[in-house]
């Protein structure tokens, strides 16, 4: 299937970090997630199934975190995880859905110099 642009968000807090702190990366994203259970009020037909199935968060190409998702997750879902900051680059959260949408989104890490101890 074709591409389909879904509204995404990824964040990271808190807002301000160095090399060697561990952040929360927070991905949110408008997505209906039908189980293929529930009934169109309109028509009373079975609304399909369509769902996120895989979300993939990389650092640079470089995975750190793979969800496999289920439809009993609701609509519009969010999904947090922790990350250690190395250095700059990228975070990407790729998500593929049942139907077989792919869409990325991605987060440039602009971390501040490493905290060091004093003597």
């Amino acid at each position: 299937m074709a591409e389909k642009k879904r509204r995404a968000i990824v964040k990271i807090k808190p807002k301000k970090y160095a090399v060697g702190d561990i952040v929360k990366v927070s991905f949110m994203v408008q997505h209906p997630m039908e189980t293929g259970m529930a009934k169109d009020k309109e028509t009373g037909k079975i609304k399909p199934a369509h769902y996120i199935e895989d979300i993939t968060f990389s650092f640079e190409g470089e995975p750190f975190t793979k969800m496999k998702v289920w439809e009993s997750i609701s609509a519009d879902p969010f999904f947090s995880v922790q990350y250690k900051i190395e250095k700059a680059g990228k975070i990407t959260v790729d998500f593929t859905d049942n139907l077989g949408e792919k869409n990325t989104k991605s987060k440039k890490v602009k971390p501040k110099k490493a905290k060091t101890e004093n003597a």
